[in-house]
């Protein structure tokens, strides 16, 4: 199973980002999906995650300026970043809790990151 993320890069205070992760390989089902980040010095932190029927969860520093969404039928998660600030700099990681088989637990699995950079 592989998680490949897209969409980081540089932007300018204020300015906006769409992030993309696809899963692939052999996956029988994908519960709760997420973004999460890592800036230099800190902790990874949960930035906002999705579970399968569509129950939502924020980061309070992201509630209002950040959106998840999700195509199950791509096995595909989303975050729209808006107003995006210097501290939104960081490592963004894709996350999903998948199920390769009928009757396996799930195991949680990670992108390789992507580096989002918020500065003038």
């Amino acid at each position: 199973v592989q998680l490949v993320e897209s969409g980081g890069g540089l932007v300018q205070p204020g300015g906006s980002l769409r992030l993309s992760c696809a899963a692939s390989g052999s996956i029988f089902s994908i519960n709760a999906m997420g973004w999460y980040r890592q800036a230099p010095g800190k902790q990874r932190e949960l930035v906002a995650r999705i579970t399968s029927g569509g129950s939502i969860l924020y980061a309070d520093s992201v509630k209002g300026r950040f959106s998840i969404s999700r195509d199950n039928a791509k096995d595909t998660v989303y975050l729209q970043m808006n107003s995006l600030k210097p501290d939104d700099t960081a490592v963004y990681y894709c996350n999903a809790d998948i199920r390769t088989a009928w009757g396996t637990r799930e195991s949680a699995y990670w992108g390789q990151g992507t580096q989002v950079t918020v500065s003038s």
